[in-house]
């Protein structure tokens, strides 16, 4: 809760939370990454069960892209295990939308990193685009 409660405040600029109906619909926390203000790390997507295949992930993401800021976002990172198909098919699908292309590196590895228990996390590199000329 209290790493919850520090994205909400310290990162309130590149998080979003989404109403549904009066309830909590869906949350994306993320970062501009230190050094390079033009790219965005999205660190957590949460879709509520009742808001799942309405394109939530994808608004909130385009929301948080979309916000004013000194230096445009022309790139968004985030990590994906291997086996996460849904997160795979957001985060392409909102590529086409934006016109970027994906590439994809290890980045934390299961057996190195995680000493076995947990998956490799793969970085998902997306861009550039610009928002000015978002096709989603």
């Amino acid at each position: 809760m209290y790493c919850n409660l520090l994205q909400c405040s310290h990162f309130a600029d590149t998080s979003v939370a989404a109403d549904l109906d009066g309830e909590l619909g869906g949350f994306v926390s993320g970062y501009l990454i230190p050094g390079r203000p033009d790219t965005l790390f999205v660190w957590q997507v949460a879709v509520a069960g009742q808001a799942r295949g309405l394109g939530l992930a994808k608004g909130m993401i385009r929301h948080i892209l979309q916000r004013p800021r000194p230096v445009e976002v022309q790139w968004l990172e985030t990590t994906i295990t291997p086996s996460n198909e849904a997160s795979w098919a957001m985060f392409r699908g909102l590529a086409r939308g934006l016109g970027a292309e994906c590439a994809e590196t290890m980045f934390f590895d299961k057996e190195r990193h995680f000493k076995g228990r947990h998956d490799s996390e793969l970085l998902l590199r997306i861009g550039p685009f610009s928002m000015r000329e978002d096709k989603s």
